[in-house]
């Protein structure tokens, strides 16, 4: 297996199930519903903020891999857009897998070269420090998903 079908593999494992943590993205947002999802608990961000967070990362990412400029910035991030409803917010999460599966194709395509080079901009370090920070964020993310979770279902 390459290095970057194993990269793909935890990239879509931290979505999708099958990492270490037997805790994933997906399994974890499947019964929070949009009323939970835009709770804001003590000073923490709501779990749709850090839903929307960890993807913002993945648009970037896939924006790069499908040979477009790198647009994101930081400030953005947390931006998500309106969730009114159940289907707002149920929609959201499905654009969410759909585009981690689609980022997931393109990296396991990627050859093994490509990871050690510059992503977008030398300032940002290679593909390979990208892809799996990425990774590492959305795993950050994951937990504090799970806590505030515990938290509103208490």
């Amino acid at each position: 297996m390459t290095l970057a079908k194993q990269i793909s593999k935890h990239f879509r494992d931290v979505f999708f199930g099958g990492n270490w943590t037997v805790s994933c993205m997906q399994e974890q947002l499947k019964d929070v519903s949009w009323q939970q999802a835009t709770t804001k608990v003590h000073s923490f961000n709501t779990i749709a903020a850090l839903t929307y967070n960890s993807y913002y990362f993945v648009l970037a990412l896939l924006d790069v891999l499908e040979g477009k400029p790198l647009t994101a910035h930081d400030k953005f991030s947390f931006n998500h857009p309106q969730i009114q409803s159940q289907q707002d917010w149920e929609d959201l999460l499905n654009k969410i897998w759909i585009d981690v599966e689609r980022t997931t194709l393109l990296i396991e395509q990627l050859p093994n070269n490509k990871l050690s080079e510059n992503f977008a901009d030398a300032k940002y370090g290679t593909y390979y420090r990208n892809i799996t920070g990425i990774i590492e964020h959305t795993h950050y993310h994951l937990g504090q998903i799970v806590i505030i979770k515990k938290m509103l279902n208490k």
